[in-house]
């Protein structure tokens, strides 16, 4: 994606753990492969899910660094919720989530699609995001890890 797109980095998320913060805090210094979901999502939601989990076991293999980040769009979404989410699915340290308050997920959703067609609610794209917290590529619907991977290493996720 040229140029790379900036991210609301000011916008404060909910993290799995509790504690708010600005979403700067999560991109910033480490290339982040990122998507969108809900928890109470029975149907697309939980095969990223699986991706995710697959490419964190790659990830874990091949000793990339890649960190990974599921950002709810369901404001109903709590620190409980996306730490079941996280837990379901094996989620490593170097993979975590939050979600936006409900005013501020219409604005990540709008800087994510950035000049592509409109991000629909169940989108399965992997968003990723250089070290300086800007998108730099979007993903096709569910994406095999083995892409995900490639773009990473190509995103110089492979280094500390």
């Amino acid at each position: 994606m040229r140029p790379p797109v900036g991210l609301p980095l000011d916008l404060r998320v909910l993290r799995s753990d509790g504690v708010r913060l600005p979403l700067r805090r999560l991109l910033l210094g480490r290339t982040t492969a990122l998507q969108l979901m809900f928890t109470g999502c029975s149907e697309t939601c939980p095969l990223q899910g699986a991706l995710f989990a697959g490419v964190q076991e790659q990830a874990a293999r091949s000793g990339n660094r890649l960190r990974l980040l599921s950002l709810s769009i369901d404001p109903m979404d709590d620190a409980r919720s996306l730490s079941a989410w996280l837990q379901r699915f094996g989620a490593g340290t170097l993979w975590q989530a939050a979600v936006p308050s409900a005013r501020d997920i219409d604005v990540l959703r709008t800087s994510l699609q950035a000049g592509a067609p409109a991000v629909p609610a169940h989108s399965s794209q992997v968003f990723f995001v250089d070290t300086g917290g800007r998108l730099v590529w979007r993903s096709e619907d569910l994406p095999p890890v083995e892409l995900v991977m490639d773009i990473a290493m190509r995103l110089g996720a492979g280094r500390t």
